[in-house]
C-alpha cells in the first residue's frame, strides 16, 4: 500500500456513500457546511436538511470523527503510527478548518453588492469563502516559520500529497456533472488539455535542462529531476523521474522541497493575476493554472481559487458563469500530466540505462505502470460511472446526481483545506535556505519566471482561448 492505493480507496469509499442517496439513503448529509457570514453562529450547518438536529457544532464533530477514524486507519497500512497521526490530525484539522471559517467571513467573502447589502457591510475583499484556502495556507506558513517545534509535532498529520489526491478522485463526480451539461465543449477540453501537455512539457523540458547544464554547470543526475520538476510535473515527476534514472534519494528530495516552496509563492500570486487578466478567458485561466503550478495539490487547489475569484469578478461585470468549468480544466490539466509521468520517466530511465550510465540495472517497460499515478484510475472511475449517470440512466438518476456529487464535494473541499495548510507547513523558508538551496532556487527562479509561466500562458491561450464556461440558468 502506498498513498495513490490509500488516496484511491479512500476517494472512491466517500463517492460509493454519496451514491445511496440517489436511493433515498442519506449517508452523508450530517457533513459539515460552511457558509457566508458575519454571525458565527449561522457559518456553520449540516449539507442535508434531514440532518439539521445535528446543528453546526454536532456537523462539525461528526466530521472530524468521521475523519479521523478513516485517515487513521488508512496511514496504518503505510507503516504509521495511528494514534499519533490521530493526536496531530486533531490539531491539523482544527488549525485548518478554523481557517476556512475565517475565510467565510462576510468581509472577506462577499463578492456582490447585494451579498454586501444582504450582511449589511460596505466593503469585501470578495474572494468568496473560498479564500479560506489562502487563509489556510498563510496559516500554515506562519507555524511553519515562527513556530518551528509545533511544525514538527503536527508533521505526523502533514500530508498534502494523500489528502489531495483523495480530493481529486473525489472531484470526478463534479467534473462529469459539469461536463455531462455540455458533452461537445467538454470533449474538446480533454483533447486540448492532452495536446497542450505533450507540447508545453517537451517545450519546458528541453529547455530547463539546457539552463541546468549550460548556465548553471549541474551534472546529468541533477539536471534531469530538475528539469522534470520544475517543468510541469512539479513534486511526482522530480521523484519518478530521479528514480527512474536511478539518482541518489537526496536529489529528488530536494529538488521536491524546491517544488512546494515556490508553489506557495505561485498559489499566492498567479490566481489574482488570472482574476485580473484573463478573467475575459476564464478556461484559459485555469488551464494557465495547471501548467504553471507544479504540483498535484498546489495546482488543483489554485484552480478552485482561480475559478472563485474569476466568477466573483465576471459576477461584477453581470456575467454569470456555471460553476466547475475553471476548475475542470486546471483539473484536466494535471490528470494528463500525471499520466504522462509513468511514461516520460520510462523514457528516460531507457535512455539513461542503456546509454549514459549503462549498467545490469536496465529500464523495463513496467517501470510505466509502476510510476503511474494510481489515484488517477479512481479519478477515471468516478468520472465514468457519474458520466453515465448523468447522460444513460434514468432522468429520475439524472436529476438525483448533482445532490449526490454535492455531498461528495464538501470532503473534496475539507481534504482540499487539509492540502493547503499541510503545503504551508511544510514550507520552512530558513531551513531550507540553510540546505544550500541557493543555487537550485536560482535555477527555478530564472526558469520560472523567466519563461515556464509565460510560455504556459501562450500555450494555454492557443488551445483555450474563445472557450467559456456555460452561463448559469
Amino acid at each position: 500500500m502506498n498513498e495513490d492505493w490509500l488516496a484511491l480507496v479512500i476517494g472512491l469509499l466517500v463517492f460509493a456513500a454519496s451514491l445511496f442517496s440517489i436511493a433515498g439513503t442519506d449517508l452523508l448529509g450530517w457533513a459539515v457546511t460552511t457558509s457566508v457570514y458575519t454571525d458565527v453562529t449561522t457559518a456553520l450547518s449540516p449539507i442535508a436538511k434531514a440532518y439539521a438536529g445535528l446543528g453546526g457544532g454536532g456537523a462539525l464533530i461528526a466530521t472530524y470523527a468521521a475523519l479521523v477514524i478513516v485517515l487513521s486507519l488508512g496511514v496504518t497500512t503505510l507503516g504509521a503510527d495511528a494514534r499519533k497521526f490521530a493526536i496531530a490530525f486533531t490539531a491539523v484539522f482544527a488549525f485548518a478548518y478554523a481557517s476556512w471559517i475565517l475565510g467565510s467571513y462576510a468581509h472577506i467573502a462577499a463578492v456582490t453588492p447585494a451579498e454586501q447589502q444582504k450582511f449589511g457591510i460596505a466593503w469585501s475583499l470578495k474572494l468568496t469563502n473560498e479564500g479560506g484556502f489562502v487563509v489556510a495556507l498563510l496559516a500554515g506558513l506562519i507555524i511553519a516559520n515562527f513556530f518551528p517545534r509545533l511544525a514538527d509535532w503536527l508533521k505526523e498529520a502533514i500530508r498534502p500529497e494523500l489528502y489531495i489526491k483523495i480530493a481529486i478522485v473525489i472531484l470526478g463526480a463534479t467534473v462529469a456533472v459539469t461536463a455531462a451539461a455540455r458533452l461537445n465543449l467538454a470533449s474538446s477540453l480533454l483533447l486540448r488539455g492532452a495536446a497542450a501537455i505533450v507540447e508545453a512539457y517537451l517545450i519546458y523540458w528541453s529547455i530547463i535542462y539546457y539552463i541546468s547544464r549550460k548556465w548553471f554547470g549541474f551534472s546529468r543526475e541533477w539536471s534531469v529531476p530538475l528539469a522534470s520538476g520544475i517543468s510541469i510535473c512539479g513534486v511526482a515527476a522530480a521523484i519518478a523521474t530521479g528514480g527512474a534514472i536511478r539518482a541518489r534519494p537526496a536529489v529528488p528530495v530536494l529538488v521536491s522541497s524546491l517544488v512546494v516552496v515556490f508553489a506557495v509563492i505561485e498559489i499566492l500570486i498567479l490566481p489574482f493575476l488570472a482574476q485580473t487578466f484573463l478573467w475575459q478567458e476564464p478556461l484559459v485561466a485555469g488551464a494557465w493554472i495547471g501548467l504553471a503550478i507544479k504540483t498535484d495539490g498546489a495546482a488543483v487547489a489554485g484552480g478552485g481559487i482561480t475559478e472563485s475569484l474569476i466568477m466573483a469578478k465576471a459576477a461584477a461585470e453581470g456575467i454569470h458563469y456555471q460553476p466547475g468549468w475553471i476548475l475542470a480544466t486546471t483539473t484536466t490539466v494535471k490528470i494528463f500530466i500525471d499520466i504522462f509521468i509513468g511514461i516520460w520517466a520510462f523514457i528516460l530511465g531507457y535512455i539513461w540505462t542503456n546509454h549514459i550510465d549503462k549498467g545490469p540495472d536496465r529500464a523495463k517497460p513496467s517501470e510505466i505502470w509502476q510510476r503511474f499515478p494510481k489515484f488517477i484510475l479512481g479519478f477515471i472511475f468516478v468520472f465514468a460511472v457519474s458520466l453515465w449517470l448523468a447522460v444513460g440512466s434514468t432522468p429520475e438518476i439524472a436529476k438525483a446526481l448533482p445532490a449526490a456529487a454535492g455531498e461528495a464535494n464538501v470532503f473534496r473541499v475539507i481534504f482540499f483545506i487539509l492540502t493547503f495548510f499541510s503545503i504551508g507547513v511544510l514550507s520552512d523558508f530558513r531551513k531550507l535556505w540553510q540546505q544550500g538551496f541557493g543555487k537550485l532556487a536560482a535555477v527555478y527562479f530564472v526558469s520560472l519566471f523567466g519563461f515556464v509561466i509565460w510560455v504556459g500562458l501562450l500555450i494555454s491561450w492557443l488551445f483555450f482561448s474563445g472557450f467559456k464556461p456555460p452561463l448559469a440558468s
